[in-house]
């Protein structure tokens, strides 16, 4: 494993000692476009490769979760990834980051979830992604195979459900949760959330990590009805949200416009933190790491935010979607070179 400086705190001490996640292993290339106008349907337009490495969700948080809490949070992602050089690479970086990797297994005859990213001068974009890759194949079934992992740490384990495979393997892992006493944590995309309602997931749900637009499918709205007022979206959301399940804490991440969490009580609200911004890719995914490794270390949901706020701002500096440098020595020398000022339980936690 990767010598990483945990955070300050004892993992025997605290309730949660473990995380198993399920949801997209893969990876990506970026592509510079030349001009700021859309894309056409029928149009050839150059560009250039970025240097930079994008990696899925699951893998994403799964590292910042690993990096932060250290060598005592057994940290085991639900995946698979075609047995192709990508997804070689991927579980070397895995395994070279400390996660458990029984449950990724190498598919002969899949391709590993590739996504290819475009990005326009002025630094929107978007991306297109395989949808016959191995983590499409990600089923009920496979994420079943994991309960004796369930079952070792009944009680005392984080479940989480990330977008980039089917819904229906989330729900599983969900309800794996569920009978086995995990804190349950989701994300869902914009395009699945009413999906997702109708499923009932967000009942079996106990903290919710979306964006803004995300936010917005799940009120029933969009950024355009409103005039992109944020707050609107958000209280909206949240109203709709605590309809459905009233004990759901919530996390929503609005870029520069910063972050707001729902504990069930209040709704706060954290700046974004300043930064040399590289690439925002990932940044969402370490936030949601930093809240989860923040709960898990005993913080209110207000103060994990600021955690996560953290997590995200340093990994806009880095080009890459997993910023390698990111542990506690690192947090706290960002935190005093951008001179925020941080609650003395997160401060706690980036001593030594």
């Amino acid at each position: 494993m990767s010598e990483y400086a945990p955070l300050q705190v004892n993992i025997s001490d605290c309730r949660y000692q473990a995380m198993i996640g399920v949801g997209g292993i893969g990876s990506g290339s970026f592509f510079a476009l030349r001009g700021n106008h859309t894309l056409g349907r029928e149009e050839s337009r150059g560009g250039r490769f970025l240097d930079r490495q994008d990696y899925c969700k699951l893998h994403i948080v799964s590292h910042y979760v690993k990096s932060l809490l250290g060598p005592e949070f057994r940290t085991t992602p639900i995946g698979q990834v075609g047995d192709d050089a990508v997804g070689h690479r991927l579980l070397n970086e895995m395994k070279d980051a400390g996660l458990e990797l029984g449950y990724v297994p190498r598919v002969a005859g899949d391709q590993t979830l590739f996504s290819f990213c475009f990005v326009y001068p002025d630094g929107s974009g978007g991306n297109l992604t395989t949808d016959d890759s191995a983590s499409a194949k990600v089923d009920a079934p496979f994420v079943a195979g994991a309960e004796p992992e369930f079952a070792r740490h009944a009680g005392h384990g984080v479940a989480l459900a990330a977008p980039e495979v089917p819904l229906e393997a989330r729900e599983k892992l969900l309800n794996l949760g569920t009978e086995y006493g995990f804190f349950r944590a989701a994300s869902f995309l914009a395009e699945e959330m009413n999906s997702a309602l109708e499923m009932g997931m967000l009942g079996k749900t106990d903290l919710l990590a979306i964006n803004v637009d995300e936010a917005a499918a799940a009120a029933g709205t969009s950024l355009a009805e409103v005039s992109d007022a944020v707050l609107e979206i958000v209280e909206a959301a949240i109203e709709k949200l605590r309809d459905i399940n009233p004990g759901l804490l919530i996390s929503i991440t609005a870029g520069k416009n910063g972050s707001w969490s729902w504990d069930g009580e209040a709704l706060v609200h954290v700046v974004a933190f300043p930064a040399k911004v590289v690439s925002t890719a990932g940044a969402g995914d370490a936030h949601l790491a930093g809240i989860i490794a923040g709960l898990v270390a005993d913080l209110t949901l207000p103060q994990a935010q600021e955690l996560g706020t953290l997590v995200a701002a340093h990994s806009v500096t880095s080009p890459h979607t997993i910023d390698k440098r990111i542990d506690r020595r690192s947090l706290r020398a960002f935190a005093e070179e951008i001179n925020v000022p941080l609650c003395e339980a997160v401060r706690d936690l980036l001593k030594g």
